[in-house]
């Protein structure tokens, strides 16, 4: 291991445990993204590099690396997940959102970029699964209970997880992914979804027009690469934006529907219901926790 991680001081943001069916997870970070894989498989696009993970495999993503998941089981995906700085900056650590949405969050941190290089996944042995999954468990309690100095708590703990990665990578290397075709015109595409979901005249054909392609090619990279239509990418993005906005609990569900790009609550609704399982207002009655932090 490298000398400079002598002198790492990792400042934990988000602790979270994810359950998925389907497409998942976000699309940029500015921060460190540690991921372990519970329970299922799925295929990860990391900066345009495709990797099949599954039960046991531990996923570490330094800041703006793009990414996308898709779900491959047919068993619910369960993804332990912590977002973490390398390095304590006061004025990061007030920082609350977890993905780019600020113009101060597309500052590049030179000291927070060392692990870029790195091998992005790792078979861990099945003795380092039990203990992984002990410590991530104390972590998200630790994270969720705020005790007294519970900061230094998860400051320990995600460097003994980050040993655990490191170590399983000199072990056994995971497979190379392959490098995904049409990256380039994928991740232009992401980018601009992203830009511009609010917007109920979004559609495949202003999505080519701004990438530069054909309708019908784009689709097929789409189909090809994601397995999945650019109708539905756009609404997962759509939902998965009204999700956060529910969970703030700020806003009417009618306001939520109109600013992520529905053109009526109806659409809304029955598109929640499909995508998620339950309908908006029982997602809010289940998730919601107005005041908590995080």
């Amino acid at each position: 291991m490298e000398t400079w991680m002598n002198i790492i001081s990792p400042f934990v943001r988000i602790v979270k445990i994810m359950k998925t069916t389907s497409l998942s997870g976000e699309w940029i970070d500015y921060d460190h993204v540690f991921t372990y894989i519970e329970q299922g498989d799925a295929d990860f696009w990391l900066n345009g590099v495709k990797y099949h993970v599954s039960e046991g495999d531990a996923i570490l993503m330094p800041p703006f690396t793009p990414h996308i998941i898709r779900t491959t089981s047919t068993i619910p995906m369960i993804q332990y997940i912590f977002h973490f700085d390398l390095f304590f900056d006061e004025e990061r650590s007030e920082w609350k959102d977890i993905n780019v949405t600020k113009e101060k969050h597309k500052k590049v941190y030179e000291k927070e970029m060392k692990l870029a290089s790195i091998q992005p996944i790792s078979r861990l042995r099945p003795a380092d699964q039990i203990d992984l999954k002990k410590r991530f468990l104390l972590m998200h309690k630790i994270y969720q209970d705020k005790h007294e100095g519970y900061f230094l708590h998860l400051k320990s703990i995600c460097i003994e997880l980050l040993y655990m990665f490191l170590k399983s990578q000199s072990n056994a290397k995971h497979p190379e992914g392959r490098q995904t075709k049409g990256w380039a015109l994928i991740e232009k595409s992401i980018d601009f979804i992203n830009e511009k979901y609010g917007d109920p005249n979004l559609n495949n054909v202003t999505i080519s027009d701004h990438v530069g392609i054909s309708t019908n090619h784009l689709s097929f990279l789409f189909k090809e690469q994601l397995d999945v239509s650019i109708h539905k990418y756009v609404t997962h993005v759509r939902i998965e934006q009204a999700k956060q906005l529910i969970v703030e609990g700020t806003r009417k569900m009618t306001v939520i529907a109109e600013e992520v790009g529905f053109s009526s609550i109806h659409l809304f609704s029955r598109s929640f219901k499909a995508n998620v399982g339950i309908t908006p207002s029982q997602f809010q009655a289940t998730y919601s926790h107005p005041g908590r932090e995080g």
